[in-house]
């Protein structure tokens, strides 16, 4: 029977799996919390970085002998898997932990087994305790294990009337500086920030992270199919790890000592699916899509857009550019529905939060 007490335990697990957003990937963001055999929080831990120790065994560290006879509470199955760190499920049990409660399972069938685990050395195991809030802040890794690409997050900002710009091109600033804000923060957590050469010939940013304590900063990348880019952009300036997608025959010798990787070209620039294959195979597990209508286009015509989160300003443009160019729709039956999920006021904005209605198909 769930109590008061392991809600509460398993809120505060969920609270600590948030701190490692944006620096844990390939691996899962989790928390873990333990209580003694009285109920009372022993320990507490998360998992920080790829490679470290996860969560329980941070948490397990903290909590000491008053482990044995304890219960913990983890946001995600226990790993039964040895790799650069040992097996979760069996340092649960050298601990002497009697109970187990976890919010939801493992989909990685490397890593899944640990409840079987657990239960076959005696210990008492239940799952799905608020694991509908444990799986939305592990979205992007899950969603990745599920699809065999990173989740894709596209962020925009536009006008009540949708513009991105104005007529004459001008687009700083159309939000707040809360809503400006709140893109730091999208960036903290993604792996890494897409945006396309259209953007950074219009705005030469920089898409590192800024305000944000601590910020694992996230790898910034340009598709740039003709190879565009000169060595003044900001994107070069060191802040942050970069990588420039090109195209085959693309003319590269300007950009001597930049990452530079060669993709297969698509209606329009570069193909989203070879982008996406090579950053899932250097670790990204989530994207930040920044880039403008015809990169969004691209993507929502690839099926690979998992979030949308759109910043409106309360003022009205009347011509510019629309947020979304193409997509593949031509009508209105071919639309992508959303379902939206939150709608927050960030200073004069709204930010609008959604989700496609019917999620990307497996590959």
């Amino acid at each position: 029977m769930v109590t008061a007490a392991d809600t509460a335990a398993m809120r505060r697990a969920i609270e600590l799996a948030a701190r490692g957003l944006g620096a844990t990937s390939p691996n899962p963001v989790v928390g873990c919390v333990i209580t003694d055999a009285s109920g009372r929080t022993a320990g507490t831990g998360y998992h920080q970085r790829a490679g470290g120790p996860h969560a329980e065994v941070h948490a397990l560290r903290a909590a000491g002998d008053r482990a044995r006879g304890g219960t913990a509470y983890v946001t995600l199955e226990p790993c039964d898997h040895t790799g650069r760190t040992g097996p979760c499920a069996q340092a649960l049990i050298d601990a002497g932990i009697s109970r187990v409660v976890y919010a939801v399972g493992d989909p990685d069938r490397q890593a899944a087994g640990g409840a079987r685990t657990l239960r076959a050395a005696g210990l008492q195991v239940e799952s799905g305790l608020l694991a509908e809030e444990a799986a939305a802040g592990n979205t992007a890794w899950l969603t990745a294990v599920r699809l065999g690409r990173p989740h894709v997050l596209w962020k925009y900002a536009a006008t009540l009337d949708g513009r991105i710009a104005a007529g004459d091109g001008t687009s700083r600033w159309i939000t707040s500086p809360e809503s400006r804000a709140d893109v730091h923060r999208l960036r903290a957590e993604a792996d890494a920030v897409v945006v396309g050469s259209g953007t950074l010939r219009a705005d030469d940013p920089q898409l590192a992270v800024r305000g944000v304590d601590h910020a694992v900063q996230p790898l910034r990348v340009v598709l740039d199919t003709h190879a565009t880019l000169t060595p003044a952009a900001r994107v070069l300036d060191g802040a942050a790890p970069t990588l420039i997608a090109v195209g085959e025959r693309a003319d590269i010798r300007h950009l001597p000592g930049v990452d530079v990787v060669r993709l297969p070209a698509a209606e329009g620039g570069i193909a989203v699916p070879a982008l996406l294959d090579v950053l899932y195979g250097r670790g990204v597990r989530s994207v930040l899509l920044e880039g403008g209508p015809t990169l969004a286009g691209a993507f929502v015509a690839a099926g690979a857009v998992d979030k949308v989160v759109g910043y409106l300003a309360p003022a009205l443009l009347g011509a510019g550019p629309a947020a979304l160019a193409g997509g593949g729709i031509t009508t209105i039956t071919e639309a992508l529905r959303l379902d939206m999920t939150d709608a927050v006021r960030l200073g004069p904005d709204l930010r609008i939060t959604a989700v496609p209605a019917i999620a990307p198909k497996e590959r």
